[in-house]
């Protein structure tokens, strides 16, 4: 029984795993904002209602922030699995440079020459940073074929 690796698409796929990880930054760093219920009455000129509708807002907000907080929650979970399951050189790149709380603010250059100990060439870490890419468009299902 032979298996092959798929072949990806390098730029796609990277551009995929990149706005992933954003998104990761964005959930885990920002706080989320709940919604609250509106306290004044609305009034219909026309009259009638709206047609037998009923609504529930302050359940429909409820739910609404729960879920949020879930979706939210999960999301890191399964992107915080995926980057622990890589080898160790892997997942330090990934976690300093798309991870950590000033990741935007970092480039490329400054991780392979500063934060590595000690310093690699950025031929090695374009090589490292592919690898883990790869797994992780595999692992999160985001991969893009050629």
């Amino acid at each position: 029984m032979d298996f092959e690796l798929p072949e990806l698409d390098r730029k796609a796929t990277q551009a995929a795993v990149e706005r992933e990880l954003e998104k990761y930054r964005i959930f885990k760093h920002l706080t989320f904002e709940e919604k609250e219920t509106a306290t004044t009455s609305h009034i219909n000129d026309i009259g009638g209602g709206k047609g037998n509708l009923t609504s529930d807002q302050t359940g429909s907000v409820a739910i609404y922030n729960v879920d949020e907080k879930s979706i939210r929650r999960k999301y890191c979970e399964r992107i915080e699995r995926a980057v622990k399951r890589l080898p160790p050189m892997e997942r330090f790149l990934i976690e300093t440079r798309y991870m950590a709380d000033d990741a935007e603010y970092l480039t490329d250059m400054k991780v392979y020459c500063f934060k590595f100990q000690p310093p690699i060439s950025a031929t090695t870490y374009d090589k490292i940073r592919w690898k883990a890419f790869y797994k992780l468009a595999l692992d999160l299902n985001i991969a893009r074929t050629m």
